[in-house]
Order: structure tokens, then C-alpha cells, then sequence
């Protein structure tokens, strides 16, 4: 398996597959993880070029997709919750949208059905590649997290940042060549997936605005706003765990 991943959690308990935002390691998942193993058995894992996963070559959105299956095959998991957020919730959609029957249900967070837009993904990977992953990392906070949160708990954001600057300078800019060609918005209406979208009242990357198109083209699905910017699931940590947990319970 050319994925590092890490399996929590009972041996015995339904798999909870989680999948991280760009330029961060399973690591990320930590404020879940006592709760979530008391239900699940949790697999997290680093995505291509991140972190210890030491996967390289030009990748799509249905690749990183193709993987997180590739990954259930070899741990012959057959069905599995998957929780994703930013582009792991855009995988997420993917995974809904064209592997339904792998999944028992999803949760896709801080995401849209598409991220950005291609010029300035492109802009980023050749900013990465020339200049290093300081060019990235120093606007990071801003995005991640809201001035408040920066401000009252900075032994959270900061070794987060410092995550993402030591980041191989490839294996972002190899996310950011996927991110500009994924375009998921004439895909999520087919999803018939059961599905619940999570967004960031205060997020500038992955607005309300995107979670409201995600939840008016997913037939069913739930819609949950949390007080937090782009990286919820730290910032709201409590409250995007209690959400996940009931939703799951619900499945």
C-alpha cells in the first residue's frame, strides 16, 4: 500500500475513514480521536505527497479517490463511514458520487464541489516549486483560522503551520494541480448517497455559500453550520465531533 495510514479504535467496530484538508497530516484528526474510537475503528491517512505517504506523479481528483478505495481493498474493508474535510471532503463528494456503495455514509466538511479556481491553483504549485512552501505557509493562519481562535490558542495553530511548511514542495504542488482541474458541480446532483455537509460560518476558502449549493443539489442531505473558519474540526473541535457522532448514529 503506497499510503501511510493508522488504524484506532476497537477491531471489532464499524470502519470511520478520515481524510485530511491539503497540506496537513493525519495528525490533524487528534480532537476526534478519543471519541470517535469509542464508536469506530478509525483509518486515517496521508494523502498523496503528504506527509509520510511517499506517493508522487501528476494526480486527479479521481485518482485521490481511487486511492482511499485502493486503501479499503487492502485492508478488505467493504464499507466504510468516511468524515472528510476541505479537499478530503471534496474526495468525499467523489467517493458519493461514484462509489456510493462503498460507504454506509458521508461527511464532508469545509468544502465545496469546486475549490478555488484553476488559475490560482496553478498560480500556488509554481509559487511552491520556485520559492518553497514559506510562500504558502504564511498566509495559512489567516485562512485556517479566525482572528479570535489565532489569538487565544496559539499552541494549536502554530505547530499546524509549521506542519505545512515542512511540507514536501511537490507533493503540494501536485494537490494544487489536482485542486484546479476538479469540478465536481455538474456531478452532485447524481449523488444518491446518504450525505452531511459541515460548514465554517467564518470560512473564506470553503464559504456558507458552497455548503448551501451542496446541500440544495444533494437530494436528503444534512446541512450543519459550526462557529469556525476553514479548519473546523480544531477550531469547533467539540461541536464538529458531537455533529459527526450523531449523524453516523443516525445511519
Amino acid at each position: 500500500m503506497m499510503l501511510h495510514y493508522q488504524l484506532d479504535g476497537p477491531e471489532d467496530a464499524p470502519v470511520l475513514v478520515l481524510s485530511n484538508s491539503m497540506g496537513t497530516r493525519l495528525s490533524l484528526w487528534e480532537p476526534q480521536l478519543k471519541a470517535l474510537t469509542a464508536h469506530f475503528r478509525v483509518l486515517r491517512y496521508d494523502m498523496h505527497g503528504h506527509g509520510q505517504t511517499r506517493k508522487r506523479g501528476k494526480v486527479t481528483l479521481a485518482q485521490l479517490g481511487e486511492d482511499v478505495i485502493a486503501l479499503l481493498d487492502h485492508l478488505n474493508i467493504d464499507k466504510a463511514c468516511f468524515c472528510g474535510i476541505s479537499v478530503g471532503g471534496l474526495i468525499g463528494l467523489w467517493l458519493a458520487r461514484f462509489a456510493p456503495e462503498r460507504f454506509y455514509g458521508l461527511v464532508v466538511a469545509n468544502t465545496a464541489a469546486r475549490i478555488g479556481d484553476q488559475a490560482s491553483w496553478l498560480s500556488r504549485a509554481r509559487a511552491v516549486r520556485q520559492e518553497g512552501m514559506d510562500v504558502v505557509a504564511a498566509g495559512t493562519a489567516d485562512r485556517w483560522f479566525t482572528h479570535s481562535f489565532r489569538q487565544h490558542y496559539p499552541e494549536v495553530v502554530e505547530p499546524l503551520v509549521h506542519q505545512l511548511a515542512q511540507m514536501d514542495p511537490e507533493g503540494y504542488a501536485e494537490g494544487c494541480e489536482a485542486l484546479a482541474g476538479a469540478d465536481l458541480r455538474t456531478e452532485v446532483s447524481a449523488i444518491a448517497a446518504s450525505v452531511m455537509i459541515i460548514a465554517g460560518e467564518h470560512d473564506p476558502v470553503t464559504t456558507v455559500a458552497d455548503a448551501d449549493f451542496l446541500h440544495q443539489q444533494i437530494a436528503g442531505s444534512q446541512r450543519v453550520t459550526l462557529s469556525a473558519s476553514h479548519l473546523s474540526n480544531v477550531e469547533a473541535a467539540e461541536a464538529f465531533t458531537a455533529a459527526v457522532l450523531t449523524y453516523f448514529r443516525g445511519q
